[in-house]
């Protein structure tokens, strides 16, 4: 494909001289950067990353992966090997971004249509809602925990909506501070976005080494309260020989670097929406390369380390307890001192407003104000993104490690890897990188398919989901897989192979939906591409 005449090249760097102002397909936040604003270097790059990364469910994924079996190394491993992974699709869809200068939701155009690339935009959007809210219930909870040291009467409030008469209702889960407090956070958020988006650049700035000192300053105070970093450290696996789970770990280990694949798998998606400012393919590539695996590595072990000392200072604690020191919101209201308290629950929260704003709401204002780019502006998409994250409840995502990595992260990455297998299936594979930059705004132009939808994409991206639909059914308990120990007696069944399909579902829907994709298009392609 050759590059058209209406477009310049200069240094990797592509500018249009069409005006598309006109289309109803363009808007102000759907509009490509000029090459005077793609000003991101390097260092730009590799601190969003940091920032972005150095955040609270960071700090507790390799402590749930603990908690589900593993020793320390082979939980911090994972957690690196799954970032490293998930760079390869995050560096070629950024490609695009830089070199093009496009968001995320005009990416989707060439592949699945002018009108299409709503649906992968929708789906990318709705699982960053979910984010949003977790980010959004993380800082409404240090905001609770600090003032329940003002008011200890909190603590004892009973929970909205449980029946009083029944001692196992939980009602919504949470009690009435908890969610005023997570309101009031989630208002802190709105007002952000109001603000627009020139104010996470601050916000990221101030974030990036207020969190990464705090853990800095935990792990020193827990080496020197506990004398060491505890037993967490020494313990062995539990796969081992002689371990209560010996000879599970492979299937253990798939099911977690899955969840931390997909971790990232939202960004590795709409990175185009940061690459977009970034000044060279040199800087996108060595900034995340630089800022990604290696914050979320480092920023994992500093989880690990500090509640393996935590148990040892706190060894007394009732065992329901005991399980949430791995939450360092928890962990820190344990504090006795106010002000150690005052400052670490200040720092958390503004430290999740940052990342909550740069990482779950870019995307999804953008991908909201694309269904309708004259009258949905990134701000009201944020304000959509607000409200999403509420009804979502996402204090059950976050209750415990099964519930976050097998339902919540492996869940939404079978949705998310049948997009991204499309889009690199496209982008790279079919098109070699190279795009019509005019025509990704213009009705009947290269990208209109069939009345604005590629249906090969739509059905590419159906059968990479598919696949690993079952196995989501099973987690969440509705269907039972062969040799599945907890099926009642007598039920029907599924083989387990739709088990281990679900286990890999980002590699599966990414792999089924690139293969499948290339296929169609080469087969029957020449009927939709002009």
């Amino acid at each position: 494909m050759s590059a058209p005449a209406s477009q310049s090249v200069v240094d990797g760097l592509v500018e249009t001289s069409v005006d598309l102002s006109q289309s109803p397909y363009y808007s102000h936040d759907m509009a490509p950067t000029t090459r005077t604003e793609r000003r991101w270097g390097m260092r730009d790059i590799a601190v969003l990353w940091i920032s972005m990364s150095a955040c609270i469910p960071t700090y507790m994924l390799a402590s749930s992966l603990i908690d589900g079996g593993m020793d320390w190394r082979q939980a911090v491993l994972t957690v690196f090997l799954g970032n490293v992974i998930v760079l390869i699709p995050m560096v070629l869809n950024a490609h695009a971004g830089t070199k093009y200068g496009i968001p995320f939701p005009v990416y989707c155009r060439s592949s699945f249509g002018i009108l299409g690339a709503n649906v992968p935009a929708l789906l990318r959007a709705l699982v960053a809602c979910g984010w949003f809210g977790i980010q959004t219930w993380i800082g409404g909870e240090a905001i609770y925990t600090l003032l329940k040291e003002f008011f200890p009467a909190w603590g004892e409030l009973p929970l909205l909506f449980a029946d009083v008469s029944d001692p196992q209702s939980k009602g919504l889960g949470i009690n009435g501070a908890q969610l005023t407090c997570f309101l009031a956070f989630w208002l802190v958020n709105m007002f952000v976005i109001y603000k627009g988006i020139e104010s996470i650049r601050l916000l990221l700035n101030v974030k990036a080494p207020l969190l990464i000192v705090l853990g800095l300053a935990l792990l020193a105070w827990a080496y020197d309260a506990a004398g060491g970093f505890g037993e967490m450290l020494t313990r062995p696996s539990q796969f081992a020989e002689g371990g209560v789970k010996a000879g599970k770990f492979w299937g253990f280990f798939v099911l977690a670097l899955t969840g931390n694949v997909s971790f990232w798998a939202t960004l590795a998606l709409n990175i185009p929406d940061f690459s977009r400012y970034a000044r060279s393919q040199r800087d996108q590539v060595l900034g995340q390369a630089i800022g990604l695996p290696t914050t979320m590595g480092l920023y994992s072990f500093i989880g690990v380390a500090v509640t393996s000392a935590a148990t040892v200072i706190y060894k007394n604690l009732p065992a329901d307890q005991a399980k949430k020191l791995w939450d360092p919101v928890f962990l820190l209201s344990l504090f006795e001192n106010r002000a150690v308290l005052i400052v670490a629950m200040v720092s958390l929260a503004i430290a999740t407003l940052a990342t909550n704003i740069a990482a779950n709401v870019v995307s999804p204002a953008n991908d909201f104000a694309h269904l309708w780019p004259r009258k949905i502006s990134f701000r009201i998409g944020g304000f959509i993104t607000g409200v999403i994250g509420i009804f979502i409840q996402p204090w059950h995502l976050v209750a415990n490690g099964d519930v976050y990595i097998g339902k919540w992260l492996v869940g939404y990455s079978l949705l998310l890897g049948a997009v991204g297998g499309v889009l690199i299936a496209d982008y790279v594979a079919l098109r070699r990188m190279q795009l019509d930059l005019a025509g990704l705004y213009r009705k009947n132009g290269p990208y209109w398919y069939v009345n604005g939808i590629n249906p090969l994409a739509l059905a590419s991206l159906l059968l990479g989901m598919s696949l690993c639909v079952p196995g989501f059914m099973a987690q969440l308990g509705y269907i039972w897989l062969a040799g599945d120990l907890n099926a009642p007696q007598g039920a029907e069944t599924w083989p387990s192979i739709w088990g281990d399909l679900y286990s890999y579902a980002w590699f599966t829907s990414f792999g089924a939906a690139f293969v499948s994709y290339l296929a169609l298009m080469l087969t029957f392609g020449r009927k939709f591409r002009r």
